[in-house]
């Protein structure tokens, strides 16, 4: 099962538990955490640095193709001269190369992975940082990430805040609307569970 279908079914599972009452007493909010991760200073530095560095393997990754492909040409262009043992030869060459290539693009694209996790994490864990300030400071009840819920009110969605804070230039103070005692405003089952990194 997908792990948003998952998460979705630990919220109804959650929520199952208490009466309508209950929940609607509950104070929640969503955060898009993907944007939120992408959109401070060092997350928009992030995508930029893996992109300059996906670029440059890439334009070494192009020709070698074009190359390989030259010498397969070349060999079958010498089927008719060559003895089978010395075709044979070739082929066997050029097939070795051919995997090499291969396997090297593997590894290329293990290390980007690498690198974009070594990049966001850091921002990531800045971004949750952030929501537990949010929610400690404006005492909510349960954040959820975007990505978990079908729909919630824009006005229950705390991203920008987030962001701003993540960025160090965000205000601990509460939000309009948002006091504990307010159902009509962060208040409602539009939205639960914890926030969960993407």
């Amino acid at each position: 099962m997908p792990a948003r279908l998952l998460i979705s079914a630990a919220i109804a599972a959650f929520f199952s538990l208490f009466t309508g009452t209950a929940v609607a007493q509950m104070k929640v909010a969503i955060v898009d955490v993907q944007r939120a991760v992408a959109q401070p200073a060092e997350g928009l530095r992030a995508p930029a640095t893996l992109k300059k560095e996906f670029d440059s393997r890439q334009q070494a990754r192009n020709k070698r193709p074009a190359e390989l492909q030259k010498q397969k040409e070349e060999i079958d262009k010498q089927a008719h001269v060559l003895s089978q043992q010395a075709l044979q030869k070739k082929y066997d060459e050029w097939q070795r190369q051919m995997m090499e290539f291969q396997s090297k693009y593997v590894e290329a694209q293990k290390e980007l992975e690498k690198q974009q996790k070594s990049l966001t994490d850091p921002i990531f864990e800045k971004v949750m940082i952030a929501i537990k300030r949010v929610a400690q400071s404006d005492q909510y009840d349960l954040i959820v990430d975007r990505s978990a819920v079908a729909f919630s009110r824009t006005d229950l969605d705390l991203t920008d805040r987030v962001i701003q804070l993540a960025n160090g230039g965000g205000s601990l103070a509460p939000s309009p609307g948002s006091s504990p005692t307010n159902s009509g405003g962060a208040r409602g089952p539009a939205a639960a569970g914890a926030a969960q990194k993407p």
